[in-house]
């Protein structure tokens, strides 16, 4: 199978590239940055939508189709929105919501020649929000809707599974000022677990959908 994934360069994203090669399948990765590992790519801003589109279609011909999408890429801007520069929180929706949006209008055509699968990424603050996150909050909760939405939109031609995922040990966190980082009491998810659920949801048969998928750490305070 032909997996393509966005954010694929680190984080939940490149974890789930290494989770699909073991099984067997292919990864084709979408990144603003070129991946480290050895995985076939193509670098782009996914805030651009013809950047988007542009490497949806470069990867899926290279490859000869897509069997599934997996939209793990996303950013941030931590403070209040009267503090965050407009651009600043404007791409945050751009990459999280418009780039997922323009990422799978790209994927369609392929997905629905195969009864593919999307399994898109949203976050615990997607259902709950916090202080300090109204860029991220909108953006997921932007993801959540579209997800839904496109449950019902694709059903019988696309299978559609909405992850949702706590807190996890990646470099999502890095560069924040101290207030915004986990504390050492987060008991943060490994990536590379939550990955293998996306996996789940891949794997299953036509007709067989996993809709949602919440997977937190047990001390996860933004849910329930």
């Amino acid at each position: 199978m032909n997996i393509l994934i966005t954010g694929g360069a680190s984080g939940l994203g490149l974890a789930t590239a290494e989770a699909v090669e073991k099984e067997g399948w292919r990864a084709l990765v979408v990144d603003v940055r070129a991946p480290d590992q050895r995985f076939e790519h193509v670098t782009a801003d996914l805030a651009d939508r013809g950047e988007a589109e542009r490497a949806v279609r470069e990867l899926a011909e290279r490859a000869g189709g897509l069997d599934g999408v997996v939209t793990a890429a996303g950013i941030d801007a931590c403070g209040r929105m009267e503090d965050v520069p407009a651009d600043d929180w404007e791409r945050v929706v751009k990459v999280n919501l418009l780039g997922t949006a323009s990422v799978i209008r790209a994927a369609l055509p392929y997905l629905k020649q195969t009864r593919g699968r999307i399994v898109t990424c949203a976050s615990t603050l997607g259902l709950r929000p916090l202080s300090d996150a109204s860029a991220y909050s909108a953006s997921k909760f932007g993801v959540v809707g579209l997800t839904r939405a496109l449950a019902v939109e694709l059903r019988g031609e696309v299978g559609v599974t909405l992850l949702i995922p706590g807190g996890m040990r990646t470099s999502f966190f890095d560069g924040r000022p101290e207030q915004y980082k986990p504390g050492p009491e987060a008991g943060l998810n490994d990536p590379a677990d939550v990955a293998q659920t996306v996996v789940f949801a891949l794997r299953q048969p036509a007709g067989c959908e996993v809709r949602e998928l919440v997977v937190c750490p047990s001390t996860e305070t933004s849910w329930p």
